[in-house]
């Protein structure tokens, strides 16, 4: 530990992994425990919240977790009041729990888009009224969101709930920034580009008839650095992002892309 983020607490909204594998949740989760932070680890499958929280004891870091609903307000706020009543506060929350559908505007159900809505840009915006009050009661701290480069570019695929809700995501940063500058309360918002995680098996795959190197080839050959990302990556950005290190810097929506974004014609 370089203690970059001791005696924080951090919340994390969507901290489990779809694998027992790492991704973006649990990554983010150990990274921030390896800096010094307390761990609430919040996810709606309780199995998943749990493995993250073991992750982070058995790098001997702090944590519990807690199974939550994050479309639900009631249940994200009996979270944050578990965060409190364990570690005396919640300095980070990161939002980090996310949906997706295939298909485009004809093809998607209302039901798909409403799923994907709630669970993207409903369960930030919730994750955020529940947490702001306790953060502006201490006098501060740092909200991070997990948007895409799907918010701004087309990716290749149709996910037209994924994209419009990760937008959402986007501006919602900008917003929460400014309002709550006063209040010490910084608000930034990382967006991955193409990723090697255990999500991209279940919701790109089929794209690709299956074929996993296939997928992996031409992901990475579309890339600038000619390379897929990594869950480390999106949590060391996070790092940055929770830590005193990015004091002055808010209101940002940052890719983590490889240079993508840049390479993508608008």
């Amino acid at each position: 530990m370089t203690d970059r983020l001791k005696g924080k607490t951090a919340l994390i909204l969507g901290a489990g992994c779809v694998s027992d594998g790492w991704g973006n949740g649990n990554a983010t989760a150990v990274a921030f425990a390896r800096e010094g932070a307390n761990i609430v680890s919040v996810d709606i499958d309780e199995d998943a919240a749990a493995r993250t929280a073991d992750l982070v004891r058995k790098e001997g870091g702090s944590a519990i977790h807690v199974k939550a609903d994050v479309a639900d307000f009631e249940e994200v706020d009996q979270a944050v009041q578990l965060a409190v009543e364990t570690y005396g506060r919640v300095d980070i929350l990161h939002n980090n729990a996310g949906a997706n559908a295939k298909g485009g505007p004809v093809e998607t159900s209302e039901e798909d888009w409403d799923r994907v809505m709630q669970v993207n840009a409903k369960g930030a915006f919730l994750g955020c009224k529940a947490v702001i009050p306790v953060m502006k009661r201490q006098g501060g701290g740092s909200i991070i969101h997990i948007s895409s480069i799907a918010s701004v570019s087309w990716t290749g695929h149709p996910f037209i709930a994924y994209h419009a809700s990760k937008a959402a995501l986007n501006h919602m940063t900008h917003v929460i920034a400014v309002q709550h500058a006063a209040d010490n309360i910084r608000c930034n918002c990382i967006s991955p580009g193409l990723i090697d995680s255990p999500r991209i098996y279940g919701t790109i795959l089929s794209f690709y008839d299956g074929d996993v190197e296939r997928m992996r080839r031409e992901r990475s050959q579309s890339v600038p650095l000619k390379r897929m990302g990594d869950v480390w990556d999106i949590a060391n950005a996070a790092v940055f992002f929770a830590s005193d290190e990015s004091k002055y810097v808010t209101g940002v929506v940052m890719p983590v892309d490889g240079g993508i974004t840049c390479a993508i014609p608008h």
